[in-house]
């Protein structure tokens, strides 16, 4: 719940080879092995920044902002990405240093870089491992990030925010199967329902809703390669009685409807 990775790779582009303009649900970094690409990187107002990058540093798509990245046209880069969320992504993304107005990432030393590119292709090469092993890989990475990052900054100290954030997750956390709103969710922390959800995403980095759906979503993706009830029985109890509302939401999470998530990752009994 705290941190939850979603999609991992790596790839060694064509000259100009480009993806975008897109927005993400999640965070997506990318870390170059070698050559160089730009990022074109959108901010509230939708002004663009263009961002040159090379070898040895990285880039962060914040979710919910335009972004475009393209390789060179002489020296196409070869990197290694990571899409991650969860209540703790925010919080890890600027302890870094990062954010959709600083998106560039450099480590403090060259061997650093080498330490967090491994860390990333440990995850890529380890597509057998079970979710508690790329969880934990997930977790060692970000710790790397955050631990080498040039522009590091300090923890902060809990806040009311937060105390607000964490009574609302757990209160979803026991009632996610049922019909739950995000009124609900702020009348429970006797919040205003606008208020509730400016200090929600504040903190968290999404909307109240978004966390919501993507809470049920990771129940039920765990639930698809564990059990095996049908996915209609799997959505009832994420709080998605109907199953068409069920597979697009899934969907829109994971990118495959969960019959063909449940296809690729079905953990087989023996």
């Amino acid at each position: 719940m705290d941190l939850t990775i979603y999609q991992y790779g790596y790839e060694k582009c064509e000259p100009l080879h480009s993806f975008g303009p897109y927005v993400r649900n999640n965070y997506l970094f990318h870390y170059v092995i070698s050559g160089r690409g730009t990022l074109n990187a959108n901010d509230e107002k939708d002004h663009t920044t263009h961002y040159k990058i090379r070898a040895g540093s990285g880039f962060l798509i914040e979710p919910g902002y335009v972004n475009t990245y393209y390789a060179d046209s002489k020296e196409p880069w070869e990197y290694v990405w990571v899409e991650f969320g969860g209540l703790r992504a925010k919080e890890c993304v600027e302890l870094a240093g990062l954010s959709h107005r600083a998106p560039v990432y450099h480590p403090s030393a060259p061997e650093y870089g080498e330490i967090i590119q491994e860390k990333m292709l440990t995850m890529v090469k380890s597509q057998n491992a079970s979710s508690m092993e790329m969880i934990g890989n997930l977790y060692l990475f970000l710790d790397s990030l955050i631990k080498y990052s040039s522009s590091a900054r300090k923890t902060q100290g809990g806040n009311l925010s937060e105390f607000y954030v964490r009574e609302a997750v757990m209160y979803i956390e026991h009632n996610y199967a049922n019909n739950i709103t995000v009124e609900e969710i702020a009348r429970k922390c006797q919040l205003d329902r606008s208020y509730f959800g400016k200090v929600f995403k504040k903190v968290v980095g999404q909307s109240p809703q978004e966390f919501l759906i993507q809470y049920r979503m990771a129940k039920a993706a765990d639930a698809l390669i564990i059990g095996d009830e049908s996915v209609g029985d799997i959505g009832a109890s994420v709080g998605y009685p109907n199953l068409l509302h069920f597979s697009r939401a899934f969907k829109g999470v994971y990118g495959i409807p969960p019959s063909e998530y449940r296809k690729r990752n079905k953990i087989i009994k023996r």
